[in-house]
């Protein structure tokens, strides 16, 4: 597989010993220092068990964390606008050959009617999804930059979404051009296994069967001038210490070809799916304990990357994890296309009889409900793309963030954010927990950042909205 060294991996892993107590907290005072940690110092981490040695990687993470982005947490929504697709992934209910899955693709009307319904709950950040085939014989990068456009065309009131994401099949550097212009922020894409002989085993049919494709993909985003890119794993196709350091070596890659990593990590598990056998029993199921340890180290060894982490996980999960290293949570998601629900009510309480999701869900709370977690555990909910907005993307948004700067930027953008939130779309009990929040944080602030602050509020109450900084 390309870029992808298993030999090399897998000596690192044989020869990660036991640390002494003085060898982890050396490598972790480093990785407190905002520095990234090598491929071996990350092999290492990835060795230690014992509960004291955990604990320790657990709290210098959540240091990093905070120093980096502060206490702000982003929230966006998916957007599935096709489940059609070629691929026959074994773990997918989308695969080609499940005759249970309930086939479609989104027309441009319904897409906007999609966008309309969450921008009614007051979502500002979409991460387009959809299968690897696109409908009536269209080109794939021509039907996504037709959903792309009706997903920013879209408005209710002043609210229009601020920044489109995009999870879509490999493209040529032609069309990723194109998709470019379309103005997208994140270009998404997993390996889902960088262990060559599983991900051909787990890729039998379709154009997802070439793992080189696959990986170069990143590399053809980077070459069309996509600078601001996601990568993954899926956790449960193989060992999770190795898919780790795949993922590893696959940013070590990108910061010597582009001088850039990723701008997110995302560490999916596999969750049980319909129709897809094999989603019921991983091959290489990954504990909860395990779950938060690749978290932690992800963060330790890349401080500067957004982690995200999706609605496959149950709350309870995905409450923990925000204090190991997570950054940018879904709310309120649905994985079917036309899974969102005209009614005003969550889209997981909807039966979704037009298309089904991808996988079952662990996490059905609103994202009113989400807002209120996140303030109730002291996070700031952020609705802000500004980096995107201000051409803070690739190596100009690293410059920011590898030595923590991009922290005053993401606490000022989360706070009007979240009073835009509250003031146009909070119940009653969020909006007092949040006016508490935002006067909390304000104390903390420098004077001259009071005084700016108090005028993007002033603007909010007149009824300015999406200034930032």
């Amino acid at each position: 597989m390309l870029y992808i060294n298993e030999e090399r991996i897998n000596n690192l892993l044989q020869d990660a010993r036991k640390l002494t107590s003085r060898q982890l907290d050396a490598i972790l005072e480093k990785a407190k220092s905002l520095q990234r940690l090598s491929l071996s110092e990350s092999a290492q981490l990835l060795a230690v068990n014992d509960r004291p040695g955990v604990a320790k990687i657990f709290q210098a993470a959540s240091f990093v964390k905070d120093a980096i982005y502060g206490r702000r947490v982003v929230l966006f929504a998916p957007l599935y606008i096709s489940n059609l697709c070629a691929n026959n992934c074994l773990y997918c209910a989308f695969k080609s050959d499940n005759r249970v899955t309930k086939r479609k693709a989104l027309t441009v009307s319904e897409i906007t009617a999609q966008t309309e319904w969450l921008l009614g709950r007051g979502h500002k950040r979409i991460l387009m999804v959809c299968g690897e085939a696109a409908p009536g014989g269209k080109a794939h990068v021509d039907y996504y930059i037709e959903a792309v456009k009706a997903i920013y065309a879209a408005q209710v009131g002043p609210h229009r979404i601020k920044r489109v994401n995009v999870n879509c099949a490999p493209l040529t550097v032609a069309e990723f051009v194109k998709l470019k212009s379309s103005g997208i922020g994140t270009y998404q894409i997993f390996q889902e296994t960088y262990h060559d002989a599983t991900y051909r085993r787990m890729h039998p049919q379709g154009p997802k069967s070439d793992p080189d494709n696959r990986l170069d993909a990143v590399d053809r985003a980077f070459s069309a001038g996509i600078d601001d890119i996601g990568i993954g794993a899926l956790y449960g196709l193989f060992d999770w210490r190795f898919e780790t350091l795949g993922l590893l070596s696959h940013v070590e890659h990108m910061e010597e070809k582009f001088g850039v990593g990723p701008h997110t990590i995302s560490v999916p598990r596999i969750e049980p799916a319909e129709g897809a056998e094999l989603s019921f029993n991983p091959p290489y199921k990954i504990s909860d304990e395990e779950f938060k340890r690749v978290v932690a180290i992800l963060r330790l060894s890349v401080p500067y990357t957004g982690i995200i982490m999706s609605t496959r996980e149950n709350a309870q999960m995905r409450d923990l994890l925000l204090s190991l290293g997570v950054s940018q949570i879904s709310a309120e998601s649905s994985t079917s296309p036309g899974g969102y629900s005209a009614e005003d009510s969550a889209p997981a309480s909807q039966p979704e009889a037009q298309a089904s999701g991808q996988f079952t869900l662990g996490d059905h709370r609103s994202l009113d409900e989400m807002v209120a977690t996140l303030i109730d555990h002291d996070y700031i909910p952020s609705f802000c793309a500004a980096c995107y907005r201000m051409e803070r993307t690739g190596e100009a948004f690293m410059q920011l963030a590898r030595p923590g700067t991009i922290k005053g930027k993401c606490s000022m953008n989360a706070l009007v954010t979240l009073k835009e939130y509250l003031d146009d779309f909070a119940s009653p009990a969020v909006k007092s927990a949040g006016e508490k929040m935002i006067a909390r944080y304000f104390k903390s602030l420098e004077p001259a950042e009071q005084e700016r602050l108090k005028l993007f509020f002033t603007h909010v109450d007149s009824g300015v909205r999406d200034e930032y900084v």
